[in-house]
């Protein structure tokens, strides 16, 4: 990888690598944007196949974050930050409190919080080592942006069902959702609570245990793909670039709409494919921005009913991407232009000459 380059041809400001000896924290960083404010993006805790992958990993997923503050209308930049472990590590307060220490060295340019493989007590940890990290309890603030991150999807989906002119309701369709974790269990839930089937998975079999028993979700078998299932609504919520050539064609559903980051394999092919199945896409950081929402909010100071509005936004703020989505190659093109446009007005007006008196 050219990393140069590539950060050049994504817009990255900034890439940086920390290594603990102590720890043996390996970690890095990384600053897409910071021209409409500070950037805020979680930390993902991954056991990466080698350090290529991690680097693409944070230059994608902090990208994204971008585009979702800009198209959340957030006076937010993107950023994220990646560990890399190996399988099965457990992780430890010390190495939190390190990942800490790197955060401060950015002096609160990037704001961590959660991600997965990180959960509100680590976001403590780190707390105890930096003011800039949002999403725990005790130490910092904010708590498990989980249910905040499902709410918002869950109004994309109903933004989804508006445009493609059926009715806003549940009761008698039929979700498909992929990966039951933390938000993926909190939509399926919405979903059955407004009279929708579900179907789900997870390679985690608590995780579809606890669904199907609390939820009364339905469990696929040994072998069945659900990317093959007949749904109405199918709902990525595990990790990104699952929408891809294999399994684009496999879809038996007319709406994808799902909480996790970076659906798109590679968006410039695979949103057009899917658009022209037919098959209607809400842009994965419009719909999942809910989480970002909270945690930026707060940091900013805004209230919680503020917060609570906002996410409604998201319903809105789909439907009006989705419009524009008709006349553009995908809906994820429509969603980039969406931001970039916010991100363009906030660097003009950040360097406009004062009005003269």
């Amino acid at each position: 990888m050219k990393l140069f380059e590539s950060m050049s041809t994504h817009g990255h400001e900034r890439l940086a690598f920390h290594v603990d000896p102590e720890t043996g924290l390996r970690a890095i960083i990384a600053i897409h944007s910071t021209v409409l404010g500070n950037a805020l993006g979680g930390t993902r805790r991954w056991a990466y196949t080698d350090e290529s992958e991690a680097i693409r990993d944070v230059l994608r997923l902090s990208e994204g974050m971008t585009y979702k503050a800009a198209a959340s209308d957030l006076p937010m930049g993107g950023a994220k930050s990646v560990i890399m472990i190996e399988k099965g590590k457990v992780p430890t307060e010390a190495e939190a409190r390190a990942m800490g220490r790197f955060v401060n060295t950015f002096s609160g340019q990037y704001i961590a919080a959660e991600d997965v493989g990180v959960n509100t007590q680590y976001c403590d940890w780190m707390a105890s080592e930096s003011n800039h990290i949002m999403g725990g309890e005790t130490v910092s603030h904010g708590g498990d942006p989980s249910p905040y991150t499902s709410q918002g999807c869950f109004n994309g989906m109903k933004a989804c069902l508006a445009h493609s002119g059926r009715k806003v309701d549940f009761a008698g369709l039929t979700v498909a959702v992929q990966g039951l974790g933390a938000t993926g269990y909190k939509l399926a839930k919405l979903c059955r609570e407004h009279g929708a089937k579900v179907i789900g998975t997870d390679v985690n079999p608590a995780a579809v245990e606890k669904a199907v028993k609390e939820l009364g979700v339905v469990a696929l078998g040994p072998g069945q793909s659900i990317f093959a299932q007949e749904c109405d609504i199918l709902a990525p919520c595990a990790l990104g670039a699952i929408l891809d050539n294999t399994t684009i064609k496999q879809l038996k559903c007319s709406i994808v709409c799902g909480t996790s980051n970076n659906q798109l394999h590679d968006p410039n092919v695979d949103g057009p494919s899917l658009k022209q199945r037919g098959v209607l896409y809400g842009p994965d950081f419009v719909v999942n921005a809910g989480g970002l929402i909270r945690l930026a909010g707060l940091y900013l100071g805004m209230s919680s009913a503020a917060l609570d509005k906002k996410i409604e936004q998201i319903e809105h703020t789909t439907l009006a991407v989705l419009k524009e989505g008709k006349n553009e190659a995908s809906e994820h093109v429509a969603a980039v232009n969406y931001a970039k446009r916010r991100i363009e007005a906030g660097r003009k007006a950040k360097h406009a000459e004062p009005a003269m008196a």
